[in-house]
């Protein structure tokens, strides 16, 4: 996970890190240490799904690996791998096959002068910067991005939808969230330059999520896969201007397997919702269940198994 994406696990519940240590197993070694049989995605007959070591992750790269089971194709999981500089080599050379990813994040990754910031503005841009060899199939409805969200009660009293509705309050707000939010295009300055807002801010970092239940800043950067969407009474405001980069999962495969398995991940993005994401987060992080079983469940219930 690239920087900004690390500090999602303090932002949702206290117990998600626990969770994602878990989930990893615990183990030192770097799953793609083990040897692979040749550089297609694994051997002929087998497609090698990735995942990063994040536990919302790997749940979606559970419910690729299940799905495709399912449809007949082996598959051999390479879960746990680490941060995009850890894994993307190997899937750019195929031997990993498919992985799930986040269109607004990765386009970052690859194209540091990227402008896009609408859903499908980045997913059109993305498919431009892919490296040879590799395809983003259809993108889902489920994200994992910054937001301005505030307490649902705040957002009551004060008639609180988009985050151009700020500009009306009488005092002040302030935003919490990583340092490094106040520089960027969706910080401060451009809250301003987009919706007219002012706003304080507080590099609140780990404790955003703390200091927003607090009441010590009234607007917070809190991802749109949070548990904390379901476990507290917090709601994310509207950004209808896209002034917040667009982060949709989305499955990136090997050009020679795309048009094999996008008739069975396609169908899978297709459904997967936002609310999806955050409920089976929850059970990650609060029922500590399992991936397998989330996302095994999580295909039953949408007649995907």
């Amino acid at each position: 996970m690239t920087t900004p994406r690390k500090s999602r696990l303090a932002l949702a519940v206290g117990v998600a890190f626990a969770a994602s240590l878990a989930l990893a197993g615990c183990g030192s070694s770097n799953p793609l240490d083990e040897p692979s049989s040749d550089d297609g995605g694994g051997s002929s007959d087998t497609i090698v799904v990735g995942s990063q070591a994040y536990y919302s992750n790997e749940i979606v790269a559970e419910i690729y690996a299940q799905a495709l089971e399912n449809a007949g194709f082996d598959v051999d999981r390479k879960f746990n791998i680490g941060q995009r500089d850890a894994y993307m080599p190997d899937v750019e050379s195929g031997k990993i096959g498919l992985f799930p990813e986040y269109t607004g994040n990765l386009l970052e990754y690859l194209d540091e002068d990227a402008t896009a910031t609408s859903p499908d503005d980045v997913y059109v841009a993305l498919q431009k910067a892919l490296p040879d060899g590799l395809t983003a199939l259809d993108y889902a409805d489920a994200s994992d991005q910054d937001t301005y969200t505030v307490l649902k009660s705040f957002a009551d009293e004060n008639g609180l939808t988009t985050i151009g509705d700020l500009s009306k309050l009488t005092t002040k707000p302030t935003l919490g969230g990583s340092p490094e939010l106040e520089q960027r295009p969706y910080g401060p300055a451009g809250a301003k330059d987009v919706y007219g807002v002012d706003l304080g801010f507080s590099a609140t970092g780990e404790s955003t999520l703390e200091s927003l239940l607090a009441g010590q800043v009234q607007v917070a950067d809190i991802y749109t896969a949070s548990p904390a969407f379901q476990t507290e009474d917090i709601v994310a405001l509207e950004d209808p201007e896209n002034m917040i980069l667009a982060s949709n999962v989305v499955p990136i495969a090997s050009s020679d397997l795309a048009d094999e398995i996008a008739k069975v991940i396609n169908p899978v993005s297709a459904a997967l919702s936002a609310e999806d994401l955050v409920d089976m987060n929850v059970q990650s992080t609060v029922d500590q269940a399992s991936a397998k079983d989330i996302a095994a469940k999580w295909l039953k219930d949408n007649g995907l198994d």
